[in-house]
């Protein structure tokens, strides 16, 4: 008779054609309730399929499912051990009404690939190169070794050219964006053009700051610059590189158009999401290239590292890098220093440069599983953005209310955006639904649930 001692797994308890998602929920389970501590040696596959009677790929496949998640680390000398415990659970006053099991929320990035190891490398090396003024308030510009990486890094992803003192490092894009916005309130602005469909927080943020935003319509090719000329607004907030939701590149011939009426007078802001993750098509320069007089350009490391690191920058035309500087100061004195030098020493060492060439393997391979999953269970949807990113956007011909959809996909335990929620003028229903945070098999039920909900 099969069984092991190991967590009392009995394999008659696995269904026959769902062995290794079997066991990854056991093994999950177990790291959950505490019988698996931080640290504790997991049998070797070899030896667990044996007393289990599966094949050793099971194991192995379950393993590594943990690993992608975080959970678990495999060790070089072999061996696989506990690498953390899953998130403890909200407390309920802060909980959401409907807690879920599969979030497929846009905007999250894979947290577990985080590079720790060489993230530790880089901030030994940043703490051994320190002299002392390096602790010091510092330039509210940020730190002159980031500064001046990421004018190179810039250069040769984004082909932007910039002297590093005129880069300003903020807390990522949304201090960025907010610096903007209060500077160009200041300065009598009082309503931006924003791309519809566009991002809600975005939106959200320009709006709390005192803008009216004006939707101007995207389509298959990006931005409608002709509907932007109408419009009357004299700043635009775009997304060229990887728009977000639709994930379409602003076409060649609406870039030029869109850098005509910057040059004519007005202000472009560029928000240059996910521009980094990319599967199927050559990269795209960034419109500051274009024209560094007439773009904001803004970036950061949430989507390729972490959004906890804080770490973003701004290039803005000359006539504004002054007023933006003096609002950084007078914001919080400067960025926190130390996760600055890490960074730089991530980019001059060329590890951010091997972190993202893994990150991209990895997340293609979540995206064609979201794909597949997406073919069987919603076979009438139509996919939008599959050339990059870590979201893809699905519109649903026969659905009227995306947020009814959503309503019950959440109470099947999926969570996921409707299309609607990123719009102001009237379109089509529809679906956000971001992959980066989820693993190939935990992707496919959440579309299984999905399809199961859309079908009730």
């Amino acid at each position: 008779m099969t069984g092991a001692d190991f967590l009392q797994l009995d394999p008659a308890d696995a269904p026959p054609r769902g062995m290794a998602s079997w066991l990854t929920t056991a093994l999950r389970a177990a790291l959950t309730d505490g019988r698996l501590d931080v640290g504790a040696r997991l049998p070797p596959s070899r030896t667990l399929a044996a007393q289990l009677g599966f094949s050793r790929g099971v194991v192995v496949a379950a393993y590594q499912r943990l690993v992608d998640e975080g959970l678990l680390v495999g060790h070089s000398g072999g061996g696989t051990s506990v690498r953390a415990a899953p998130a403890a659970p909200v407390p309920a006053a802060q909980a959401p009404p409907e807690p879920v099991a599969f979030d497929l929320s846009p905007g999250l990035p894979d947290l577990s690939a985080f590079p720790r190891q060489a993230w530790l490398r880089a901030e030994r090396a940043a703490l051994t190169g320190l002299v002392p003024t390096d602790l010091g308030y510092g330039d509210p510009r940020g730190a002159p070794a980031l500064r001046s990486a990421l004018a190179g890094w810039l250069g040769r992803t984004r082909g932007i050219r910039a002297d590093p003192a005129e880069l300003l490092l903020v807390n990522g894009v949304a201090q960025g964006l907010a610096l903007v916005a209060q500077v160009l309130r200041d300065r009598g602005t009082r309503a931006v053009g924003y791309e519809d469909p566009g991002s809600r927080g975005a939106r959200d943020q320009t709006r709390f700051w005192g803008m009216t935003t004006v939707p101007v319509p995207v389509d298959e090719l990006g931005l409608d610059v002709d509907a932007l000329c109408n419009s009357g607004v004299g700043v635009a907030v775009v997304t060229p590189a990887h728009q977000f939701p639709t994930g379409v590149v602003l076409a060649a011939a609406r870039r030029r158009a869109l850098v005509a009426w910057a040059q004519a007078g007005g202000l472009v802001v560029e928000d240059d999401y996910d521009a980094e993750h990319r599967y199927d098509r050559p990269p795209v320069a960034a419109v500051h290239a274009l024209a560094p007089d007439r773009v904001v350009h803004l970036g950061s490391v949430s989507k390729t590292l972490a959004p906890a690191l804080r770490l973003g920058w701004l290039l803005a035309p000359p006539e504004l890098r002054e007023d933006l500087v003096e609002r950084k100061r007078w914001s919080d004195l400067a960025s926190p220093a130390l996760g600055q030098l890490a960074l730089a020493h991530m980019i001059t060492s060329g590890g951010l440069d091997r972190h993202l060439r893994l990150v991209r393997a990895r997340q293609r391979a979540r995206r064609d599983a979201l794909l597949d999953a997406l073919t069987e269970h919603l076979p009438g949807a139509r996919v939008h953005g599959i050339a990059a990113g870590l979201h893809l956007m699905v519109t649903l011909p026969d659905v009227v209310d995306d947020v009814a959809l959503a309503e019950r996909a959440r109470r099947a335990g999926v969570a996921v955006h409707p299309l609607s929620w990123h719009r102001q003028l009237p379109g089509p229903a529809g679906l956000v639904l971001g992959y980066a945070a989820s693993t190939p098999d935990r992707l496919r039920e959440a579309v299984r649930r999905l399809g199961a909900a859309l079908r009730a």
